[in-house]
């Protein structure tokens, strides 16, 4: 395994096309697609000194895959999927080409936007084990942002390898019909039972310490839903999507409410869920 770098260095470095390395045998390429959904782009963590598991390839691009096969020189063993998002997925299929290496990855098929050229080699689940030579992997199945979200983790190093369960600076989105925030909020109780040392998060800087991060995470969804609590207490009558939304997010820019909405539409559908809500013909109405 390898030192762990200086912090500093570590927020500091986004470059694409370059491995960064994070310590306890993990490097970072940055996938070229910074946007407001992406962060500083898509990570693709490169594990291990010696046969190299690639968790998450992200996109499509050339001088990405390259530098992904450079970086692994010949040794790369397992290409492993967090979910098959756009930005995650679509790389893979090369990586396996070019490789032969076999693409692992949840057996749930998405509606939403997704990698539609997708293909699975072998199939993962809640409690599958990954011998990976000098490491082992633990999955952990996260529902939530996505059907068929997992997440990896090495016990050894306490590393949870998080795909978008996290997301560094800001939070993901939680959008129907793939994400459900009901599994999403879930997904995060049964993280704090588990032995976990340092988040690596699909967009941004490793996150630590991990019970602070996934507690704030929590208690941000859990006042966004009171809010909308609020928001439903204050109409006291049916309400639909489009009157509520800048009641909820008051406190957003309106250019980001289009993305906002489909967040509320979860906690809406999660309030549903838990028998607090009503849902009908697009109005919604709290029940207690």
């Amino acid at each position: 395994m390898t030192a762990s770098p200086d912090q500093d260095d570590i927020r500091a470095s986004f470059p694409p096309y370059t491995p960064v390395p994070l310590g306890q045998g993990v490097r970072r390429i940055t996938a070229p697609n910074p946007g407001p959904l992406t962060g500083t782009g898509t990570n693709t963590y490169l594990l291990g000194d010696g046969r190299v598991a690639v968790v998450d390839p992200g996109v499509r691009d050339a001088r990405h895959l390259d530098a992904i096969l450079a970086a692994c020189d010949g040794r790369l063993g397992w290409i492993l999927l967090t979910h098959t998002h756009p930005d995650h997925s679509p790389g893979a299929r090369e990586l396996a080409a070019a490789t032969g290496a076999h693409i692992y990855s949840h057996h749930e098929v998405l509606q939403g936007p997704r990698d539609a050229d997708f293909e699975i080699d072998q199939l993962l689940d809640e409690g599958d084990q990954l011998d990976c030579g000098d490491f082992q992997l633990r999955v952990l199945y996260t529902p939530g942002h996505a059907k068929n979200h997992l997440c990896y983790l090495n016990e050894a190093s306490g590393d949870l390898i998080a795909g978008d369960q996290f997301m560094d600076g800001g939070t993901v989105v939680i959008a129907p019909p793939d994400g459900n925030m009901k599994d999403y909020v879930g997904s995060l109780e049964r993280l704090k039972l588990e032995p976990i040392r340092r988040i690596l998060p699909a967009h941004g800087n490793p996150l630590t310490p991990p019970g602070t991060v996934i507690d704030a995470v929590i208690a941000h969804r859990m006042k966004r839903e009171a809010l909308v609590v609020d928001g439903l207490i204050r109409f006291n009558a049916p309400v639909t999507l489009e009157a509520l939304l800048p009641v909820v997010y008051a406190d957003v820019p309106k250019a980001i409410h289009p993305l906002a909405a489909r967040s509320l539409i979860a906690h809406l559908d999660k309030l549903v869920e838990d028998g607090r809500v009503s849902a009908d013909d697009g109005t919604w109405r709290l029940l207690h």
